[in-house]
């Protein structure tokens, strides 16, 4: 009855009291109470007791701040997922060979010269291919725009 003025759980304060007479228990030899058995008793179920409240409150801040941190990276992992189809949305009203350049270089990360030579065309061309991508998800995706410059960044 004394654990559960602390804590309102039938079965924590059982569980706490419990321990407390097995810590007893198994320290019993390097005890020196000086004080009355009743006292020493009430003292340690008081102290179990906040100890249990403490570390409650450690693991509900804890599972609080992760919660809040999968909350923004679900709303991150969205945000990208979006941008990602409305990039593909507006590279598909491109003409074939400028958005598979433009995927080449910004998605498989391969250089003006590895494109022109995968596809036998200069670099120059290349080059122009860009420049016609980028002018054209720059009209395209305007309001986007500050979201694909930190993900994707479509500024040449």
């Amino acid at each position: 009855m004394f654990a559960y003025r602390y804590v309102e759980e039938q079965a924590t304060c059982e569980d706490i009291v419990q321990d407390t007479f097995f810590r007893i228990w198994k320290n019993r030899k390097s005890l020196d109470i000086r004080i009355s058995a009743r006292n020493f008793l009430l003292t340690t179920v008081r102290n179990s007791c906040l100890d249990w409240l403490r570390k409650q409150a450690v693991e509900k801040r804890w599972e609080e701040k992760f919660m809040e941190e999968t909350d923004e990276d679900a709303s991150d992992l969205y945000t990208t997922v979006e941008l990602e189809y409305l990039l593909n949305q507006a590279l598909d009203k491109l003409p074939e060979q400028i958005a598979s350049t433009f995927r080449s270089n910004r998605f498989d990360g391969k250089t003006y010269t590895e494109i022109a030579e995968e596809k036998n065309i200069s670099v120059k061309t290349v080059e122009a291919y860009m420049s016609k991508a980028l002018k054209h998800l720059r009209v395209e995706l305007k309001d986007y725009l500050p979201f694909f410059l930190s993900d994707f960044s479509i500024e040449s």
